[in-house]
């Protein structure tokens, strides 16, 4: 998480250069060989890490049935069990959507100050952002994943709001994936109406 942090600063870094004139020229090269150690970091740890996660049968299994959902790929899938592995085995689902702060919060101001609910952003927010690619591309390949998406914004809903609700809603189907031992069941998520002719 921290390399790629950096190597989105050096590649701003290389963008700012690019207009800096002559002396940009020298920066550049330099930034160049920053971004290619870094790239070649991230490959390695990315690497080393499923390395170590096929290696335990346990691991490969839950990992295994990550990616049997559609947007959640391999890198997300390690991202994800990294900060789902550490929780307590005695966590519930809702649980674990406070814990990514996901979870819907009242925002009350004294007596007379009612805003919509929004979430609270309380928890771990490396989970949350683990959770919102494999939202969007859930969204865009997952049938079931796309009808609660496209139900939530034809109730009104703003494509922000629905988009966390779907995080949400993933993180439940992880839950049930990974304490049930199966792969990603879209009816289980979201069962798509059919019209009755």
């Amino acid at each position: 998480m921290q390399l790629n942090t950096e190597l989105t600063r050096e590649k701003n870094r290389r963008h700012a250069a690019e207009f800096g004139g002559a002396r940009a020229d020298v920066i550049a090269h330099d930034i160049e060989i920053n971004i290619g150690h870094l790239e070649r970091r991230i490959e390695r740890m990315h690497d080393s890490g499923l390395k170590l996660v096929r290696g335990v049968p346990a691991l490969a299994t839950k990992l295994a049935h990550l990616v049997s959902a559609k947007g959640i790929a391999e890198t997300s899938a390690m991202r994800l069990l990294a900060e789902l592995l550490v929780l307590p085995d005695d966590l519930a689902a809702p649980q674990w959507v406070a814990h990514a702060g996901l979870d819907p919060r009242p925002y009350d101001s004294g007596t007379s100050v009612h805003r919509p609910r929004r979430i609270s952003k309380v928890g771990n927010r490396h989970l949350r952002a683990a959770l919102y690619i494999p939202a969007l591309v859930a969204i865009q390949y997952e049938p079931n994943v796309k009808a609660f998406y496209n139900k939530l914004v034809t109730a009104g809903k703003k494509p922000m709001q629905a988009v966390v609700a779907v995080m949400r809603k993933l993180l439940h189907a992880i839950w049930g994936m990974l304490k049930h031992d199966q792969d990603f069941d879209g009816e289980k998520f979201f069962k798509i109406a059919t019209k009755n002719a």
